[in-house]
């Protein structure tokens, strides 16, 4: 196997690992609620409890993107229970408010927003595309993506983030299913979404990297721009926000070139400049190596890091603490991935793509994680 044809199966791999590690704590907020719920710090795949101590599932939009936020007699028909998750509509409705998001996952299981990355590679290659960058591969993404998330009992997760609830918001009047007809639909809405004077800060969110990812692991061997382009034109059908474009550019072109051997801590301090985060991130990684490496202590540090930099989900600050813990840990996947799991927040969408950048897969990585 050449040295490519390894990192991207690494970064795949990777990218599941980091992904069910996180889930039982996504958006634990209050780190003490790991170790409370949990009995210590994560070191393992686990299912989720089901209560999740800081919940507000029940408070988020089941019609649309964000939250509730409409009158009684004005609410628009529910996406959740009837165009997807069409088995988890009670969840969302429950009057206890501590329900987990991804109630029904079990150890190992993968979220939902890492199911889809899965299915995009699949259909990239099923469909033998030479240049994933042309329009035919993306509607044969989108159409996948449309038939998957509208199958019942296709996955068992109950939490979809915003993006996918406005999109099938906006797909439930005409309901394209074909390549073609799902394409110029998402164009379309993307175009209107782009043009319009305000915008969704929910669709400026990290969740906006896992489905790209495939585009860059196969044209890991293509010219870089290519690549970038790709995967840039790609999320503007499903997150089509002004922001999103630049920060999809700089994580791509980060993982392209560790892709091509190309050194993590440069790479990511590159990143860290450009997303003017370096010099705090600088300081919390000086701190961090007073301590043994792998200690509470040093865990503490990166705690701390990640709620400067970024706890929410918004894509900048995410990006900033993601790359902040793959710098410290470019030559320890396994740390990598405990470590941010054990920082809670957007931990699953986080992990899944701050994962696939970290190195040194080694059997002793299996051992410690399975």
């Amino acid at each position: 196997m050449s040295p490519l044809r390894r990192s991207v199966n690494t970064a795949l791999w990777a990218m599941c690992a980091a992904d069910s590690m996180a889930m039982p704590v996504h958006w634990y907020y209050n780190i003490d609620d790991i170790h409370k719920d949990f009995g210590g710090w994560i070191c393992g795949f686990m299912s989720p409890r089901d209560r999740h101590p800081s919940s507000i599932l029940n408070l988020s939009n089941t019609a649309g993107s964000g939250r509730t936020a409409w009158s009684s007699g004005s609410k628009p028909p529910d996406v959740v229970g009837n165009v997807i998750l069409h088995d988890k509509l009670d969840l969302w409705k429950n009057s206890r408010g501590s329900v987990h998001y991804h109630q029904g996952l079990q150890s190992g299981d993968n979220t939902l927003n890492v199911l889809c990355s899965l299915r995009v590679f699949l259909s990239l290659v099923s469909g033998c595309f030479s240049d994933v960058s042309r329009p035919e591969a993306r509607a044969a993404v989108m159409s996948d993506y449309v038939s998957f998330l509208t199958t019942p009992g296709s996955h068992r997760d109950s939490y979809a983030e915003s993006f996918h609830r406005d999109f099938f918001s906006s797909w439930q009047d005409a309901r394209p299913t074909s390549p073609s007809e799902v394409l110029v639909f998402a164009e379309q809405r993307s175009r209107n979404k782009l043009s319009s004077p305000s915008h969704d800060s929910q669709l400026d969110a990290i969740g906006c990297l896992p489905m790209i990812l495939p585009f860059i692991l196969l044209s890991a061997s293509a010219n870089e721009d290519l690549a970038v382009s790709a995967a840039v034109e790609f999320v503007k059908l499903t997150h089509p926000h002004p922001k999103v474009p630049e920060y999809v550019s700089i994580y791509c072109r980060v993982l392209h070139a560790v892709l091509g051997g190309a050194s993590v801590r440069q790479e990511a301090e590159r990143a860290l400049r450009r997303l003017e985060a370096w010099e705090e991130s600088r300081s919390y990684a000086r701190k961090a190596a007073r301590f043994p490496r792998g200690s509470d202590q040093q865990l503490g540090v990166h705690q701390s890091a990640v709620s400067y930099l970024g706890l929410a989900c918004y894509t900048k600050g995410a990006l900033s603490s993601l790359f902040y813990l793959a710098h410290e840990f470019h030559d320890d996947i396994t740390g990598g991935i405990l470590a941010n799991a054990n920082c809670g927040d957007r931990g699953t969408s986080k992990g899944s793509i701050e994962a696939p950048l970290l190195k040194k897969l080694t059997k002793e990585s299996f051992r410690l994680l399975f």
